[in-house]
């Protein structure tokens, strides 16, 4: 990602610009958030200076209509006025239907990024860039500490990439500038920018954190750690290594880690990897947290055969390895139309390609699932309890194969929607155990040096 910046000097806004530029594999056709604040319109002025003489890139900007405010409509076409200026190709998207009474900026993050997304696969970009900024890190970060416990992967802040649903990666190139060099910029320009009245609103927690950083006297106390930031990627990385050496994944059904040493006091990236294993195995968006963890650690640190259920997976210790499945109880229903698709349990995509509706559940035990998971070396016991949690097809176990009625797809819950670059080689690493494709990978460089051995 781009080079460190001065945060301060006006200057560092096309500095910054040009050297994410100068990030890219190949360039290609970029495409800018942009609501009209300060700074999506600084991000997209610099991109559009610093590309001037750079073959083979060019632009072209996306505003998303919340549709949350009378005004919103109007902001929209003015920042398409403000690209058509420029001769930058301009698209609105429009997020209709129903908003939600609770969570409605998590909703409308989602929302975002979702129609930013068919933005960008519409228009063949190679990426979608942001502006968020230092003073978006800053919160970010004061937020989540607010939440978390110290150490938390929270704490490194918003990445710098992330991928989003799979198939497009979000950059934020302005996040070592502050706004108020950003604002310098545009107005030494003569431009202008949109104010966000939502922006005031002491109902949003990232507002009222705004407000109380302005009161504070060291509001640099909250910024960013970078060294959390390379210690996420250091822990991935050494992670993957890890589950690579000694781990396997049975039928999309079943995890086993060969007999290792206890975690102990240095085994973070042993833990890690488990945790995340756990996590797939679950169908859960985050690892485990703290408190969960802890159990698990003292669990595989005892060194005694046992079984330990956490998050929603059985740890099973035997002599033979730890094995890891997901428990068989609270496990849903999913009813198909022909045709539909839908996520069952966090851990299979269901298509249903038939003419007939179709259900979805568990709780029977197939034998060929069974046989399929002894032949991997499962136990006969790990084999039978996993098989329980296994998804069934309108009371008939689900074989995926050329006849089944329905498409299946392990899904990776902790990093199918948002996967961070820090953690994209651990994600890989679990894509390969569960018979999966790489993600898709990052369109500009990323050195990265640290190597792990296990």
């Amino acid at each position: 990602m781009p080079a460190e910046v001065n945060p301060t000097d006006p200057a560092a806004v096309i500095d910054a610009a040009r050297q994410f530029l100068g990030t890219f594999h190949t360039p290609g056709l970029v495409l800018v958030a942009v609501s009209g604040g300060s700074d999506s319109t600084g991000l997209l002025l610099a991109l559009h200076e610093a590309m001037a003489g750079m073959a083979g890139f060019s632009l072209a900007a996306c505003t998303v209509d919340h549709a949350l405010r009378r005004e919103s409509a109007a902001e929209a076409n003015a920042v398409a006025q403000l690209c058509a200026s420029l001769g930058i190709v301009h698209l609105i998207r429009r997020w209709d239907g129903e908003k939600p009474l609770t969570g409605l900026q998590a909703a409308a993050r989602d929302a975002r990024y979702t129609l930013l997304s068919g933005a960008a696969q519409e228009t063949g970009a190679l990426c979608v860039v942001t502006g968020h900024s230092r003073n978006d890190q800053i919160e970010t970060v004061a937020m989540r500490s607010a939440r978390s416990d110290e150490g938390s992967p929270g704490l490194s802040g918003m990445a710098d990439a992330v991928l989003f649903d799979r198939r497009t990666w979000i950059l934020r190139p302005f996040l070592g500038l502050d706004r108020a060099v950003i604002r310098d910029y545009l107005l030494a320009r003569g431009e202008d920018w949109l104010d966000d009245p939502s922006n005031e609103s002491a109902r949003f927690e990232r507002v009222r954190v705004r407000q109380a950083l302005a009161r504070s006297l060291d509001a640099e106390a909250h910024d960013e750690d970078a060294g959390a930031r390379e210690q996420r990627q250091v822990s991935a990385r050494q992670a993957a290594a890890f589950l690579a050496a000694h781990g396997t994944v049975s039928g999309g059904l079943v995890a086993r880690i060969e007999p290792v040493q206890a975690v102990g006091a240095g085994g973070e990236a042993i833990l890690k990897g488990i945790l995340s294993l756990a996590a797939c195995l679950g169908g859960r968006s985050h690892l485990p947290g703290r408190v969960t963890s802890d159990r698990i650690r003292r669990f595989i640190d005892s060194g005694t055969d046992g079984r330990l259920t956490a998050g929603r997976v059985v740890f099973d210790r035997r002599r033979s390895g730890l094995y890891l499945y997901r428990e068989a109880r609270d496990l849903p229903v999913l009813s198909l139309d022909p045709e539909e698709e839908a996520m069952w349990d966090g851990r299979f995509r269901m298509r249903n390609r038939s003419q007939r509706a179709v259900r979805v559940s568990a709780g029977a035990v197939d034998a060929q699932t069974m046989a399929g998971l002894i032949a991997a070396g499962v136990p006969d016991g790990v084999a039978r309890r996993a098989a329980r949690a296994a998804p069934s097809v309108s009371g008939a176990v689900l074989v995926i194969d050329a006849a089944t009625p329905v498409d299946v797809g392990i899904c990776l819950s902790p990093w199918d929607t948002f996967l961070p670059r820090f953690d994209l080689i651990l994600a890989d690493q679990c894509a390969a155990l569960f018979g999966r494709e790489p993600y898709k990978p990052l369109p500009v460089h990323h050195v990265f040096a640290e190597t792990a051995e296990f």
